[in-house]
């Protein structure tokens, strides 16, 4: 081999090795970030958005995968963004304050990386029974079978907590299973009455009451009537038209808890930040719309509401520049 030639090889060798050396191979802005979100059971309101949320980021965010997860409901999405299984979760707002407290149902242990987004939607109790079964208020079901929603979930969680601050959580026989899975039984009489607790109106109950002539029970005097709502202050009263559902003409008087879209503390305040930008806007929000009516919950200004724990510094800067304050408790200690 020549000295010339072997001049022109190093020469070459050392041009190419300078290019890597000062081209990156992949730029921090071109990764693909890949997330997870836990949404809920089939035929719930939660599985509704996370997955709708799910598609339109990974759409409309550069270098965003975004899937979305089957779960139990609400507790079961808290323990997986806490832990960082999730990234992104629809967690209720009474779930997040009692975790953060050390005070969920039969779990003593204090939660605190789950960090307040965004308010979704208000989460009504919706008890529903067979016209025909002659049940006409909650006292009633003592002796019977209820089904309250897949164990681990935020239904079953809430049920809990309202039938035992009224006396009745030992008195009846508790059946876990989800709302399509309970709209049946119900309408083959093996079970005597469903909660509910989702956005109405609700895909299961709409089921419901095609096949079956139903009633809605009304939850807010024998609450009051027991000290419910001192029991649990982040509970409020709501009220579902007559006329959401087939038969049911006349006003029923409900307890709300509020749907709440959370983020892991891991997770970057620039995915959060950028995932509200795109959501919250005009075009985002028509797009929720379009996908299901408890949607329409969903407003800027009403983005902090019913938020009771802290707020993401991601959310926190995206809110603070559409004009809100944050409370104390939604403050970052």
């Amino acid at each position: 081999m020549s000295r010339k030639f072997k001049l022109y090889c190093l020469m070459i060798t050392l041009i190419f090795g300078a290019a890597l050396l000062t081209t990156p191979l992949v730029s921090e802005a071109q990764r693909t970030v890949r997330l997870a979100f836990s949404g809920g059971p089939d035929g719930g309101t939660f599985q509704f958005f996370s997955n709708a949320i799910s598609s339109r980021l990974s759409r409309n965010i550069p270098n965003m995968e975004l899937s979305n997860m089957a779960s139990a409901g609400s507790v079961e999405n808290l323990r997986r963004v806490d832990s960082g299984d999730a990234d992104f979760g629809i967690v209720y707002a009474g779930d997040l304050y009692l975790a953060l407290n050390g005070k969920l149902t039969g779990d003593t242990r204090i939660y605190k990386n789950n960090y307040s987004m965004a308010y979704l939607y208000g989460a009504p109790a919706q008890l529903l029974v067979l016209e025909g079964s002659g049940i006409k208020s909650v006292a009633e079901l003592a002796g019977k079978r209820v089904a309250v929603g897949p164990a681990g979930s935020g239904a079953a969680a809430s049920a809990q907590r309202y039938f035992t601050s009224v006396g009745l959580w030992d008195k009846f026989t508790a059946e876990y299973i989800g709302y399509s899975q309970g709209a049946s039984a119900l309408g083959d009489r093996l079970i005597d009455a469903m909660w509910v607790f989702a956005g109405f109106p609700n895909a299961s109950v709409i089921q419901a009451a095609a096949s079956n002539q139903i009633r809605l029970l009304d939850l807010v005097a024998f609450g009051e009537e027991h000290g419910f709502f001192k029991d649990y202050p982040f509970y409020t009263e709501v009220t579902i038209p007559a006329g959401t559902y087939q038969g049911v003409n006349y006003d029923v008087a409900t307890v709300q808890d509020s749907s709440i879209w959370t983020a892991g503390k891991h997770v970057s305040d620039e995915i959060v930040y950028n995932a509200l930008t795109d959501i919250y806007s005009d075009e985002g929000l028509q797009y929720m719309y379009s996908i299901t009516k408890a949607a329409t919950a969903m407003t800027v200004a009403d983005g902090l509401s019913g938020i009771a724990t802290p707020v993401h510094p991601g959310a926190a800067k995206f809110w603070q520049e559409k004009g809100l304050t944050l409370t104390e408790m939604q403050k970052l200690k």
